[in-house]
């Protein structure tokens, strides 16, 4: 079993800045590229960064040169740095990341965090 633990969540003004941390854990062999969505409330989930194993990484436009994604492979931990917050980027995050499982489930699988509220008020 894997699972993915979102944190670093929270509630701030606009400007404010926010890291938050997705661990993996469990029956891991490898992870290949790494993702962080967010949901806002009636809107359909977006990707906002990616990172793959060798560290290139890409971002959507609304939010490229405000958001870094970074990961730390010994840790199957991927980070997603958030500066100069708006009010538009008040959403759930989500990690998400391909996953070679070994054990009584081997292969490529994908696998979702939970979500962590950002709240960023005006």
């Amino acid at each position: 079993q894997v699972q993915l633990v979102e944190s670093g969540g929270g509630l701030l003004q606009t400007g404010g800045s926010l890291k938050l941390s997705c661990e993996g854990s469990g029956s891991i062999f490898s992870i290949n590229t790494m993702y962080w969505y967010r949901q806002a409330p009636g809107k359909q989930r977006e990707l906002v960064a990616s990172i793959t194993t060798a560290g290139s990484t890409d971002y959507p436009d609304s939010v490229k040169g405000r958001f870094t994604v970074s990961r730390d492979n010994a840790k199957n931990t991927v980070y997603l740095q958030m500066n100069s917050l708006k009010p538009e980027d008040t959403a759930v995050y989500y990690c998400n990341a391909d996953v070679y499982t070994i054990g009584s489930r081997t292969g490529w699988y994908s696998y979702w965090g939970q979500g962590t509220q950002v709240t960023v008020s005006s």
